[in-house]
């Protein structure tokens, strides 16, 4: 009997361990989930402050006075915005980025048969550099219909192909050029044409593997035209802003938006308003990231300078008049690239 006793009260503190044990088990296995959670959360808010506040503009509102006044305060500062509702069809957005895929992945040999026909157009491989960068371009395809033939006969492109990349430059350069009219009227600049600017439909490609993350996509430089109009790589993130602190933060894609930035002419051209946003691209993840679009250079005759009704208004011209192939040329031998180069030009 005392045995069966003792047998029972070792079996029940037993029992009470395991229970005890299992108890502290759950307390620690639930303060690591609390844990885990407050550390995602700390995580996914940490990753919502190194966001850029990127504005978004709806094209097909600016027609209304509020609108204009966004668009120009955007323009203003940060320098870049995402331009919603435009005219260009998501299935032609689709079909350029499969048409890009496509042009990126000929044989070296045949890409470099798109010849620069000015510089920083045409074919551009990977250099030492930038060795994540590959660039394509076809400069002036709006004025001059032989640039486009020569780059589709050059590069053997396929019929289906050539009419997607002929539909497409037409309608980013009918955007670029109706933003830049927008712009410049929210200023109140309303005679100003910007549909005969020379632009460049560009491609880029970023190879990025696991070996090189961390690494610099595209060096921190701003842009030298008016504006660039950017369809940017919905998957395959990398592209950051600057801000007015010298701090860096990752601009989210918006599916079926442009990114537009303002570059060096148009920051010349507003008599110093429009802000020209330094910008760079970084290797995060793995994968293949594309972005490509519109660059709107410069006046196609004359002087890169601000309007003549903009410094009376003003009282003051920033900025001398230039070349804006002066301005390519010093950034390309000097290796300046981040908006600096404009000093060379300030008048006060």
């Amino acid at each position: 009997m005392l045995t069966r006793n003792i047998e029972e009260e070792m079996k029940n503190e037993i029992h009470a361990s395991r229970i005890s044990w299992t108890s502290i088990w759950r307390k620690k296995n639930d303060k690591g989930q609390r844990k885990e959670q407050e550390q995602e959360q700390q995580s996914n808010v940490k990753e919502r402050e190194m966001e850029a506040i990127v504005p978004v503009v709806d094209f097909q509102r600016l027609s209304e006075e509020e609108e204009r006044k966004k668009l120009r305060k955007t323009c203003e500062k940060p320098g870049c915005f995402r331009i919603i509702n435009h005219s260009i069809p998501p299935t032609l957005m689709a079909d350029m980025k499969s048409v890009v895929k496509y042009l990126h992945d000929l044989p070296t040999e045949i890409k470099m048969r798109n010849k620069p026909s000015v510089p920083e157009s045409g074919y551009r491989a990977a250099m030492p550099t930038s060795p994540l960068y590959e660039g394509m371009g076809i400069y002036d395809m709006h004025a001059s219909p032989q640039a486009f033939e020569d780059f589709c006969s050059n590069l053997n492109v396929s019929p289906r192909h050539r009419q997607i990349i002929k539909e497409y430059g037409q309608a980013i350069h009918d955007l670029a050029s109706n933003l830049s009219q927008k712009m410049a009227e929210s200023l109140g600049i309303m005679d100003n044409d910007f549909k005969d600017w020379p632009f460049i439909l560009r491609t880029i490609k970023y190879s990025f593997t696991p070996d090189v993350i961390g690494s610099t996509g595209a060096q921190l430089h701003s842009d030298t035209g008016f504006i660039t109009l950017l369809q940017d790589d919905e998957h395959v993130s990398g592209l950051e802003m600057m801000d007015d602190f010298g701090s860096f933060k990752a601009v989210p894609p918006i599916p079926g938006a442009f990114l537009c930035i303002v570059g060096d002419v148009g920051h010349v051209w507003s008599n110093g308003k429009f802000w020209n946003a330094r910008h760079r691209v970084i290797c995060k993840e793995t994968g293949t990231r594309y972005s490509f679009g519109a660059f709107m250079l410069s006046p196609r005759d004359g002087n890169v300078e601000a309007p003549k009704k903009l410094v009376e208004v003003d009282h003051v011209q920033r900025y001398r008049p230039f070349k804006y192939e002066d301005l390519r040329d010093f950034r390309i031998t000097t290796g300046k690239r981040d908006g600096e180069v404009l000093d060379q030009y300030r008048i006060c």
